[in-house]
Order: C-alpha cells, then structure tokens, then sequence
C-alpha cells in the first residue's frame, strides 16, 4: 500500500476528506525505527484508518540542543510506513507548521509548572514546543485518536493534561517502549552514540531494571538501587553525566515520599559525550490493583 503524502495544508484536508472511519495519528520527528512501527501497530489496532506526521519541530529545541543535526531520513521513513499500511503521511515544512513566524507573532501552549520539572528542568521551553506542535497538529489532522510512545513518559502525561484541561477532543493511547537487545531503549538519537558509548548508555536501563528488583522494599530503596548502577556509570571511561534519577507520580511527575501507595515512575536521563537520552519503567508499589 501506497500512503497519500501531504505536504501543505490543503493537500492535508483533501488526503483527511478521502479517509473513513476512525483515524489514529502517530505523530513523529521521522528517523523512524522499530520503536516507531510499534506505534504504528498500535495505531491500526484502534482506528480504521493511520495518519503519521514526519516534521522536526524546532519549538521544542534548545539553543545548544540538536535541531541542525537531528538525522532526517525521509525516503526510509516513508518506505517504512508503506510497510505498516498508514493511510496518510503529513511531512510540512517550518513555514506549513508556522506561518505567523514571519509576521513575528506566534501564539504557543503554555505548559504550566509541570513544563518546568524533571526533563522540563533540563531542558527549559521543551514541553511548550512540544504542547504547540502537537496541539496545531491535532486541529490539522483532526484524528480521533493519537498513540504515543510511553519512553516519553511525561511527554505523553502533559499531553493527556493538555487534552483534558483544554477539551481537545483526542483520545491519547499510549504505547510500551521497545527495547535493543541489550536494553537501551530505542530513540533515533541512539545513533549518535560510539561503541564505548553505547556500553554507557546501557546503565540508564540497567539501573532501571535494579530499581524495578526492589520495589518490594519500598520508594527509597528503589531510587537506592538504581542510584548504585547509575554511580557506576558516572565513574566510566566514557562517563555518564547524570542529569535527573526521579520517582514520581505518573500522571504529575511530582515526586513521591515513601509512604507512597500505587502506581509510579522510576525516570531517568542523562548525557553520554553528546548525546542526551531518557527513559523510564513504570512500577506499582502496595498490594496489587
């Protein structure tokens, strides 16, 4: 199957008055991998018809950040999701996505206090990009439903306080995040990495798991655990340059006490040479649901 790609938004609302049925949107900065098809997967299970967008957002970009050299592989991605059977691919460019830049006006999402904590602290402004992008998005694609990857664990939170608090009429799926063989989680930045450092980068999910081992014993002994891989790492040749090892709450990202019942978070990022990667595993503390 052939996807119909859109390139402005009036290719857009011709290709979005051609489908029927329910339609899922996966959107994406391209470089797509297996994490991605996942999504796609996903996506086709709770729709009728898949629409993907392909843009590199530079709202969600720091000054000192990635943006000019973040992979753009365009032809792979399509091919990739010809693959996957989606229906509809939206690939605008910065002027498509921002026409008002030029005036020198632009409104934007706020992303509120939770914008600013944990990957938000790191990273100042990355959620108000991301909110807006997704946001303009949803009002060109008008999906019913949009999937997102759960490795983006308060990407995909704030974006479900977005639709709540502004009654955006999306529902927001989330999907498990895909793993290498060696447990690194995937991202399209995992190729930035070097051999050496890549056995760095695996400490991220070894300390992860070594947190998850120890949630009988409680919150304080599950960040212990995890802090104990992820020193190691920091003594590496090359080293990790731990930016954040929190558990939060799911769906606020504040941090939890260790009288903490229920469902929770172990996140964690940092710096290896260049590269910045995330992750995070989802864990439940108390008697089971």
């Amino acid at each position: 199957m052939t996807p119909v790609i859109a390139r402005t938004r009036e290719e857009l609302s011709a290709a979005r008055g051609s489908l029927h049925g329910t339609l899922a949107l996966v959107p994406t900065m391209g470089a797509l991998h297996e994490g991605h098809r996942s999504l796609l997967r996903r996506a086709r299970e709770v729709a009728d018809t898949v629409a993907v967008s392909i843009f590199v957002n530079p709202l969600q970009f720091g000054p000192n950040e990635d943006l000019d050299r973040y992979p753009r592989t365009l032809p792979d991605d399509i091919e990739v999701c010809a693959a996957e059977g989606v229906d509809l691919i939206f690939t605008p460019t910065v002027d498509v996505m921002y026409p008002s830049t030029a005036l020198g006006a632009r409104v934007t999402v706020d992303s509120g206090q939770m914008g600013t904590i944990v990957e938000g602290a790191c990273r100042p402004g990355h959620f108000d990009g991301v909110l807006t992008v997704v946001l303009k998005l949803f009002n060109l694609v008008r999906p019913d439903v949009a999937v997102f990857g759960e490795k983006d664990a308060q990407q995909l939170a704030m974006i479900r306080r977005m639709v709540t608090d502004l009654n955006v009429p999306v529902r927001i799926v989330g999907a498990p995040t895909v793993r290498e063989e060696d447990g690194l989680a995937l991202s399209s930045r995992n190729r930035y990495l070097s051999p050496a450092e890549r056995l760095t980068a695996v400490s991220l999910s070894m300390a992860l798991r070594a947190g998850a081992d120890a949630v009988d014993d409680g919150p304080a002994k599950v960040v212990r655990a995890a802090r104990t891989v992820l020193d190691g790492a920091i003594a590496s040749d090359p080293p990790l340059e731990l930016d954040y090892l929190v558990l939060v709450d799911p769906e606020t990202f504040q941090e939890i006490d260790d009288a903490h019942t229920g469902p929770a978070v172990l996140a964690v990022a940092g710096r290896v040479g260049t590269t910045h990667l995330i992750d995070n595993i989802p864990l439940h503390f108390g008697p089971a649901e």
